[in-house]
């Protein structure tokens, strides 16, 4: 099913009326693409109560006076207490996956020091827990048109300052007005 077909890189963007509230308005990348399933991270849900100084005390992570402060989100509903940083693909260590499209994402320590000393990639968010998705399942999704696709992620749309606004510019990124959506989809 997923042999020709690898959205790793690729943008989704949530229909209204999904029927799923977890991804109301969600923008997300995926990650990872196989016929074993598919992960992503939401980008545009911001965690407002943990800020990333915060994280790094939990953690017992030591910064410079330089160190940065990066976005908290909440990458989706499955391991909630596990963290993602995805940044840009300047950043690699042994601990980091490649996404397509210049992207990388890091789930170890290493890299939340690197950032806590004012090192680290360009850019980056963190991303508490992640969307994830059995063989098949976003396959069906996408059937289904609870998904649009952006083929190929852009960068200052994915880290731009402005989460609340990513799900409206990633549909003016299709060519989507947000206004004409309808929760109703249909085939010809």
């Amino acid at each position: 099913m997923t042999q020709d077909l690898n959205l790793s890189g690729a943008v989704l963007i949530a229909m209204p009326g999904m029927g799923d509230d977890r991804f109301d308005r969600s923008v997300v990348l995926i990650c990872a693409h196989s016929d074993d399933g598919a992960m992503g991270l939401i980008v545009n849900k911001p965690a407002e109560e943990l800020a990333f100084s915060d994280l790094l005390e939990q953690l017992d992570i030591d910064g410079a006076d330089e160190g940065r402060d990066i976005r908290v989100h909440l990458g989706g509903p499955v391991e909630r207490g596990r963290g993602f940083v995805l940044h840009s693909g300047d950043y690699d260590s042994p601990g980091s996956m490649t996404i397509e499209g210049g992207f990388g994402v890091t789930a170890t320590l290493d890299v939340l020091q690197a950032l806590a000393d004012g090192g680290g990639p360009a850019r980056a968010i963190l991303a508490l827990g992640y969307s994830g998705w059995g063989p098949g399942q976003l396959e069906e999704e996408l059937a289904r048109n609870d998904w649009l696709m952006l083929p190929q992620a852009e960068a200052d749309l994915i880290f731009a300052e402005d989460a609340g606004g990513k799900w409206v510019s990633h549909l003016r990124a299709l060519g989507v007005d947000p206004l004409v959506l309808s929760p109703a989809g249909g085939r010809a």
